[in-house]
């Protein structure tokens, strides 16, 4: 009986809260949508994209946001008969209830390709990379006509995932991409794309939110931060996907643990630090590691303050 792919973990999702396509909302990233939308309307958009910045910040939220904005936008045929110029769009917002943002909800709209890290069937888990399987996907996707015309979208999320062969072949669509294509490429660290990736692709640098933007972004997802705000805001780093996976994993309580450690200096708990060590360590999680560095940074700037 084969799988229902619905119900299989997706990589580019954090459990828990809804996912990117679904977001409606994009906070703090002003900046790069206006980057983009100023791009659009210069009349020569380009057909590749990268979208930086670190883990969590809404990167993939905005690439969505731009393929519903990009897929629901008419066609440009030119000037009418009446020598009307086409309207110039101000904003990347579009009508939830437009056919083609029910469609991306419902999972079926036929032109817009995610790439993420596939499951592996056979060792019930997600692949550790994108392989190249995926990325030959775009060719096929590419080739088809679409049902109703128009523009297509492919999402890879994230291209800083895919291994060797996987890199290589998505070069091939980003030097000949066909007309009326967009590619988001979505890179937590775009230093580990090729060079010949990164030339490629016009750069849409995100940032980490501010403190308001980040209690805005939370709320949405709702999450409830609680009695923890301060100290959220604190080790987050304006990353609502940090601040996620810091309460789901009782990183507040971790925190708390480690200052009490530290006030105890020059007289440590030797075990109590060996154990935060080696808890540490065994966090094979990026959004974790993350956390555990920032704590160390935020709290060596406490000492070094206090002399």
């Amino acid at each position: 009986m084969s799988t229902d792919t619905t119900e299989l973990p997706e990589a580019d999702r954090i459990e828990g809260v809804p996912h990117p396509r679904d977001t409606v909302t994009v906070f703090g990233q002003n900046a790069p949508e206006a980057e983009f939308l100023s791009a659009r309307s210069s009349g020569r958009p380009h057909h590749a994209w990268l979208l930086t910045g670190p883990r969590g910040i809404g990167k993939a939220t905005l690439a969505w946001k731009i393929a519903r904005f990009l897929l629901t936008q008419p066609k440009d045929d030119g000037p009418s008969l009446f020598g009307d110029a086409p309207s110039v769009p101000t904003t990347l917002d579009t009508d939830p209830e437009h056919p083609v943002n029910r469609r991306i909800t419902a999972r079926a709209e036929p032109r817009l390709l995610p790439i993420t890290r596939a499951w592996d069937h056979d060792r019930k888990r997600l692949k550790s990379v994108i392989t190249v399987d995926e990325i030959r996907k775009i060719g096929s996707f590419f080739g088809m006509s679409a049902a109703d015309g128009g523009h297509r979208v492919v999402i890879i999320d994230a291209a800083d995932e895919m291994n060797a062969n996987a890199a290589n072949a998505v070069l091939k669509s980003l030097e000949e991409p066909p007309k009326d294509t967009t590619l988001l490429l979505i890179a937590h660290q775009p230093a580990r794309l090729l060079p010949t990736i990164r030339s490629r692709c016009s750069l849409l640098k995100c940032s980490e939110l501010s403190v308001d933007d980040l209690a805005q972004a939370l709320a949405q997802a709702e999450v409830d931060v609680g009695e923890h705000s301060e100290a959220v805001a604190a080790l987050a780093g304006g990353s609502p996907g940090a601040a996620i996976e810091l309460l789901s994993s009782d990183g507040v309580g971790i925190y708390r643990n480690f200052i009490a450690m530290l006030a105890e200096a020059p007289n440590l708990d030797r075990e109590k630090a060996i154990a935060f060590a080696e808890a540490a360590a065994a966090r094979n999680d990026p959004i974790k590691t993350d956390l555990t560095l920032r704590m160390i940074d935020i709290v060596l700037s406490r000492l070094a303050k206090t002399g």
